[in-house]
């Protein structure tokens, strides 16, 4: 009797193991039945068609679902927005370097009707290079040492371009610079590996360092030379190598320029907009932070640039030509990756922003850590920070925060997200090597710039209840503040460089102008309250006659 008992529940144990595995093959068919059954695609290859002059591959052929992007608040967790994936071991580093070594004409913009952007004519005289020859611009960095710089170039940092077949990646005729000794110079490197090797302990890149405007045009003329799609996030990125072996972040076109996110969307399920990019960095710069990568808008041709340079199937299978004739595409990704919200160029053009990538995370470890004032990112819940008033108290007490710049730090970012009205700040990254001792990196600024009628006051809360901000921070806010340093004005003229310009709408521009001074108010509220030697942090150390002030926290 017990034999045969035992002999029923093997047989019931393989049936189910039969059920899930006709399950399992039924869900990886069926969205190739429902692609077989969409007529609606005017598509000139078939989706399950490998494109021509491919090299047969085995391609994956799983169907994946992705999840919402992991809100981790693991502190040694190094998954960025720039990095392909987790650190790898020890090992790979030789890999790693011997990537970098292997990988180391302006078309006419496309035309979006717009009557509200500004069309300014340029001041008489620069305003912005009058306000980069500000004193307040020009504080000279304490002297480095090999512990303040991220890499050493003459152990670290080694490029060869003789390794490849391609010798022309430096000069655009052709002709390649060397020194006496038949050795390539630190000054002939690639702009994208200058801008890597000038990263130090108190910013990503120096304020006059003209190696930054080199790479912003290399980002627009650059030869795209292959494609792929980027892992994780919420929406579709595109990961692309350009000629000189530099890698870059391109986020496409979603919304023109005068639309707004509807007053009903959350905040997590806001579009990612490529000019909020773009606009990320010009406001970073002119706040004198210098904490966002360099980024360049683009128009890149869709057929050409991005399907015929990937080697992506799952990516090159969502291309379609749409009733208008528009060649579109949606790749994978957890929001907006479907046929309903494809991209589609006029007809295959489309503007994107290209974000200069970090080094490897194998050459530059970067440490990931979660914000203090994250949000709850859920339709009902609410964070910590909103229901207690007290909350910096208990951030004061926690490190890093309770020394160092660390939250004078955070006080910049929340007023740099204001002024832009990002409310998707739930991470940011460090460089592992400098410790706590450093300047934060501003990734991910795509949600800012939706609403220019509407100023989220919450945003501010860091600074509303701790009362601290940087003096540095504060004269450079007063100035801009003045009608001769207009931060709109100097946005303007700072955003007409680009190749995609006009980037902004005027009401974008006035709502910074607008938000500054509520952000001087929020200040000024707290040096009342408190007193100014309580809330002003004096980080000048005797220059430009200020007092000498203290380091860490203060406590109520």
């Amino acid at each position: 009797m017990k034999m045969i008992l035992l002999r029923r529940f093997r047989v019931l144990i393989l049936m189910v193991f039969l059920v899930a595995c006709c399950m399992h093959i039924m869900i990886d068919l069926l969205p190739k039945l429902e692609r077989s059954g969409n007529s609606g695609c005017s598509c000139s290859h078939s989706p399950n068609e490998d494109p021509p002059n491919w090299p047969k591959q085995n391609w994956p052929n799983k169907h994946t679902l992705r999840i919402l992007q992991d809100f981790s608040n693991e502190p040694n967790s190094n998954v960025s927005s720039h990095s392909l994936e987790r650190i790898p071991g020890a090992g790979d580093k030789k890999l790693s370097l011997r990537r970098m070594e292997l990988n180391g004409a302006d078309r006419k913009r496309l035309l979006i009707p717009d009557a509200a952007v500004p069309k300014i004519p340029p001041p008489e005289g620069s305003r912005l290079s009058a306000l980069f020859d500000h004193p307040l611009y020009n504080r000279a960095l304490p002297t480095l040492t090999d512990e303040d710089t991220l890499f050493n170039v003459n152990t670290d940092i080694k490029f060869d371009p003789k390794v490849v077949d391609d010798t022309e990646w430096n000069r655009e005729d052709g002709v390649n610079e060397f020194s006496p000794t038949g050795e390539l110079t630190a000054d002939t490197y690639p702009n994208w590996l200058r801008f890597h090797i000038g990263i130090n302990r108190y910013e990503l890149y120096s304020r006059h360092n003209p190696v930054i405007d080199a790479l912003l045009k290399d980002l627009v003329t650059q030869k795209i030379t292959s494609v792929a799609m980027k892992s994780g996030g919420t929406q579709l990125k595109l990961i692309m190598t350009l000629q000189n072996y530099g890698q870059a972040l391109f986020k496409p076109m979603k919304q023109t320029r005068e639309q707004v996110t509807p007053p009903d969307y959350f905040y997590f399920s806001d579009f990612e907009r490529h000019n909020a990019e773009i606009s990320a960095f010009h406001l970073d710069r002119i706040l004198d932070f210098r904490r966002v990568p360099p980024v360049a808008g683009r128009l890149v041709n869709m057929t050409k640039e991005i399907r015929d340079m990937t080697r992506d199937k799952k990516l090159w299978k969502t291309f379609f030509i749409s009733p208008a004739n528009n060649v579109c595409f949606y790749g994978e990704c957890s929001y907006y990756c479907s046929t309903e919200h494809a991209l589609c160029g006029k007809p295959d053009q489309i503007e994107g922003s290209l974000a200069a990538f970090l080094p490897d995370l194998a050459l530059a470890k970067r440490k990931t850590w979660r914000n203090p004032w994250k949000r709850s990112y859920h339709k009902r819940k609410k964070a910590e920070w909103e229901v207690d008033p007290d909350y910096c108290e208990e951030v004061k007490q926690t490190p890093p925060y309770d020394r160092g710049n660390r939250l004078l730090d955070i006080m910049d970012m929340s007023i740099f997200d204001f002024l832009m009205g990002n409310m998707d700040r739930h991470h940011y990254e460090t460089f592992e090597k400098f410790g706590n001792e450093t300047f934060l990196i501003h990734l991910d600024n795509g949600r800012g710039f939706g609403k220019h009628s509407h100023d989220e006051v919450s945003i501010l809360v860091p600074l509303i209840q701790c009362c601290r901000v940087k003096k540095s921070t504060y004269l450079r806010l007063q100035l801009l503040a003045k009608e001769e340093y207009k931060l709109s004005v100097l946005m303007t003229e700072s955003l007409l460089g680009d190749h995609l310009s006009p980037i902004l709408i005027q009401p974008h521009l006035d709502a910074m102008d607008r938000r500054l001074r509520q952000v001087l108010r929020v200040v000024s509220e707290c040096i009342e309250k408190e007193g100014y030697s309580f809330v002003v942090e004096d980080d000048l150390k005797g220059e430009l006659g200020s007092e000498p002030g203290h380091s860490g926290p203060r406590q109520r």
